[in-house]
């Protein structure tokens, strides 16, 4: 049995301050690894600026190579490619590729291999907040399902050695494969969502997600007054599916204002800092 408690922040959509409210609960009590699982657009680091202990390459999916030394340009490959990444000089373009493997199989003179591609690179790294996983695909690469499961494994084992009791995850946005991997195993999820229509929409979306996975769940309602009939709307809602709404963030200028300098909302002196805090005290209570 693990010795720790992971808690994901997730949101349906993008935008909806997710990674804002996780920035500020990295920074308050109690001890705790931290874990970026936004692979593909990761900005935790800004406000966090963890320092590199630990950079390991990540190879991702495989990518064909044809050696021209036996291919005999018989056409095969590229009639069968339906990715077009086979050019006329019978290179492969590896960003086109999506390593299906049946020009591997097709080739009658076993000209083509299946090369392991580079696909991102993920660190260890110590930050304002204490220790921190992060990782960054390379532009157009996939498996990033596979990535957030490797940061992820690398926060767990932390944990265990050194004794956090908590493991904090930003996941990415949507109801995609990283957002599975983000999921996987947790024990509890705290879902933010905005008062608009994209996001009462992608948040009954993810909320369906998250119940296969039986981990505790929780809203929060971010910048609830710029529609408060809309807001109203999400927690009618989440009232009739038996999901708490653990806290409602009004909108604050403040909140630009310290993220332009660096700073999470609860180091600010406003409202919204007192109410993060308080969020977090039930997100924790409800362990």
């Amino acid at each position: 049995m693990k010795g720790f408690k992971e808690i994901l922040v997730i949101s349906g959509k993008g935008g909806t301050g997710k990674t804002t409210l996780t920035s500020s609960f990295a920074l308050l009590p109690p001890e705790k690894v931290v874990v970026d699982a936004d692979v593909d657009a990761p900005d935790l680091h800004i406000l966090l600026k963890p320092r590199v202990v630990e950079a390991q390459v990540f190879m991702g999916g495989k990518a064909a190579k044809i050696d021209g030394d036996k291919c005999t340009q018989c056409g095969i490959c590229r009639e069968l490619c339906r990715y077009e990444a086979i050019g006329e000089n019978y290179r492969v373009d590896t960003a086109a590729c999506d390593g299906c493997a049946l020009c591997y199989f097709a080739c009658p003179q076993e000209a083509v291999t299946l090369k392991e591609e580079e696909a991102g690179v993920w660190f260890l790294s110590q930050a304002r907040s204490g220790p921190m996983t992060h990782a960054r695909l390379h532009p157009g690469q996939e498996n990033s399902g596979k990535l957030v499961t490797v940061v992820r494994n690398r926060a767990k084992e932390l944990a265990q050695e050194d004794g956090y009791s908590l493991v904090l995850i930003d996941g990415p946005p949507g109801i995609g494969c990283p957002v599975i991997s983000s999921m996987t195993g947790v024990d509890q999820v705290l879902v933010v969502t905005e008062p608009t229509p994209s996001g009462q929409h992608d948040l009954g979306r993810v909320v369906d997600l998250a119940r296969h996975f039986q981990a505790r769940l929780q809203v929060c309602i971010n910048q609830y007054d710029i529609n408060p009939q809309r807001a109203g709307d999400i927690e009618e809602w989440c009232s009739s599916q038996g999901l708490e709404v653990i806290g409602k963030i009004p909108f604050s200028p403040d909140v630009p204002f310290l993220q332009a300098r660096e700073k999470a909302p609860v180091e600010g002196d406003g409202e919204v800092g007192r109410l993060i805090k308080d969020l977090w005290e039930k997100v924790l209570e409800g362990e």
